[in-house]
């Protein structure tokens, strides 16, 4: 596996960090992005330069930090371009970076907020597919090149107080599907995870934002009844950026827990 090389965008915490801890575990070189540092526009505290520095010491290996915004086309080309001037090319690209704002009906959130908000759940992950599949083609064949994104059951399913990440969470659905067709037999495959309620910040603000007294309340929603751990999710991206794989491409795969049933 050391042979497979990896970038991780949203790495500095949550279902990203957990990624990157499964990937450095499967012998992984990873460039481990996040844009650590936080968005005036939303209420709530972004990943930090020093989580993101202490999920690549826990990794340990092969793993180097890269402070980039999703949002930025020029700042995801040069993540890719860093990875594959350290590695020689990339195989996988992965998409987790997400931010969350509501918690009033769709036409009252702050206009800002909604934008983060479809920037970086939406536009960050067509950014990054800009950039790096070209890279991943870049491979010669035989190729197993891997493109990934983390939506969400909420791409299924609409919350209230949350509509901005309901749309950008099924645009992620969309872009994968369509980017599975648009590979067809390259070698190259599209493919996403659609988490339930995960015990990560952005499931705290969640709960803020519903006037919760805790994260926990969201696990009753779900059949297993209990939040899932992003390692859960992590393990799922792993085995889709492994060439086993190879038969999945454009598909949305749940790791919710049952709460799309």
């Amino acid at each position: 596996m050391t042979a497979r090389t990896a970038l991780v965008t949203g790495a500095a915490r949550g279902i990203g960090a957990a990624t990157v801890l499964d990937l450095a575990r499967r012998g992984y070189p990873i460039l481990a992005v996040d844009v650590a540092t936080d968005d005036p526009a939303l209420p709530y505290p972004m990943g930090s330069g020093a989580e993101l520095s202490a999920v690549v010491e826990q990794a340990g290996g092969n793993v180097e930090p890269f402070v980039a915004d999703v949002r930025d086309p020029s700042a995801m080309a040069a993540a890719v371009a860093e990875a594959e001037r350290r590695w020689g090319g990339l195989d996988v690209a992965i998409a987790a970076a997400g931010v969350v704002a509501g918690g009033v009906p769709a036409w009252e959130v702050p206009l800002e907020q909604e934008q983060a908000v479809l920037d970086v759940n939406l536009n960050g992950v067509v950014n990054l597919a800009r950039v790096a599949v070209p890279a991943l083609l870049r491979r010669p064949r035989p190729r197993s090149g891997r493109f990934l994104a983390v939506a969400s059951a909420a791409a299924t399913r609409g919350l209230p107080m949350l509509a901005a990440y309901c749309a950008a969470k099924a645009g992620v659905a969309g872009l994968v599907r369509a980017l599975g067709a648009e590979l067809g037999a390259t070698g190259v495959t599209a493919n996403a995870v659609s988490p339930g309620s995960t015990d990560t910040p952005i499931l705290a603000e969640s709960a803020r934002l519903y006037a919760l007294p805790e994260a926990a309340a969201f696990a009753a929603q779900q059949p297993v009844h209990r939040l899932l751990d992003p390692a859960e999710v992590a393990a799922v991206l792993a085995f889709l950026s492994g060439p086993d794989s190879s038969a999945m491409t454009g598909a949305v795969v749940p790791v919710d827990g049952g709460l799309a049933l």
